[in-house]
This record gives structure tokens, C-alpha cells and sequence, in this order.
């Protein structure tokens, strides 16, 4: 028998417009201190994760940076170079991948595939608010908060529950 779960959707903070490549494009002050409100927000709702998947770009590694130190998490992040170009479909499946023993696991990346994840997951049975927001838009540092009864390996298209969302603004 499976147990409740969390999933935490993120979109990395606000990124330089410019770096020698996308992939090394690293945050700005503002997004550093946003993703720093955003660990806080989520350290206020009880959020403490077992494991987190994050792109290896360097601006979503900053943004896991910034979201411990908001939040007082201790916890290394299994960077995921295939996250950084990932569609929905390649993000859910990380996800499936996902240890059963887990029952928090964040997941930080890039949009489209955040907001698309997000979208596709959301059954519309959990925060209305929540879930209006989400199909509203997942601006940079977006958190959707999801709750999801059954096993990581079956997580699939409207499984999950929106509980809360938030984009952090430091």
C-alpha cells in the first residue's frame, strides 16, 4: 500500500539574459533572493524533501542553492543533465524513477516543461486556487505543491492533487 507523497514543481529563479552559453546562464541578485523567499515559503509549509532531481544548468543549481538556504534544508540534489532539455514526458519519467522510500521530492527545472508538468498532473481535486493559478502561468521561481496518492512509478497525467502554489519574490 502506497503512502501520501509530495511533489514539488520549480522553475528556476530569474536568470541573466546572457552567458557564453544557455546553459551556463546564472541567476540574477534578485532571483537569488527570490528563490531564497520561496525555500522560506515552503520551510512554512512544512515542506522538507528526501530527495530532489535538478537540471545541471547553472541557474537551476544556484536556485536549489538559494531554495536550502531560504528554507534550513541540508540535502545534495542529484543534478539531472537530461532535465535541462527535458519535455513533460522525460520529466514525468525522472519522476517515475523516483525511490519509493521517498515521500518529498522536488523536482527543479525549465519552462515549458515545468508549467507543462505542472498543468498535466494537476487533477482538479485539490486547492481551486492553487490550481486555477497554476493553468494561469509558471513565471520564474514558480512552486507548484502537489499531493499524490500511489507509487512514484505510477505517477501519471491528472494523478496529483495541487495543494498550494506560490512564485517566490524576495
Amino acid at each position: 500500500m502506497s503512502e501520501q507523497k509530495t511533489l514539488v514543481v520549480v522553475r528556476h529563479a530569474k536568470a541573466e539574459q546572457s552567458a557564453p552559453s544557455d546553459i551556463a546562464r546564472r541567476l540574477t541578485d534578485s532571483g537569488v533572493a527570490d528563490a531564497v523567499e520561496a525555500g522560506a515559503w515552503l520551510a512554512g509549509r512544512g515542506v522538507r524533501p528526501d530527495a530532489a532531481i535538478v537540471s545541471a544548468a547553472a541557474r537551476t543549481e544556484q536556485t536549489w542553492d538559494a531554495l536550502c538556504e531560504g528554507a534550513g534544508w541540508d540535502l545534495e540534489a542529484t543534478l539531472e543533465e537530461a532535465l535541462y532539455e527535458a519535455g513533460t514526458e522525460s520529466a514525468l519519467d525522472l519522476v517515475r524513477a523516483t525511490e519509493e522510500h521517498v515521500g518529498t521530492l522536488v523536482l527543479l527545472g525549465h519552462n515549458p516543461t515545468m508549467a507543462s508538468l505542472a498543468a498535466l498532473l494537476d487533477d482538479g481535486e485539490g486547492d481551486a486556487d492553487a490550481g486555477n493559478d497554476i493553468s494561469l502561468g509558471f513565471p520564474t521561481c514558480a512552486v507548484a505543491v502537489f499531493s499524490y496518492d500511489g507509487d512514484w512509478d505510477e505517477i501519471d497525467e491528472a494523478s496529483a492533487s495541487a495543494v498550494a502554489f506560490h512564485v517566490g519574490r524576495g
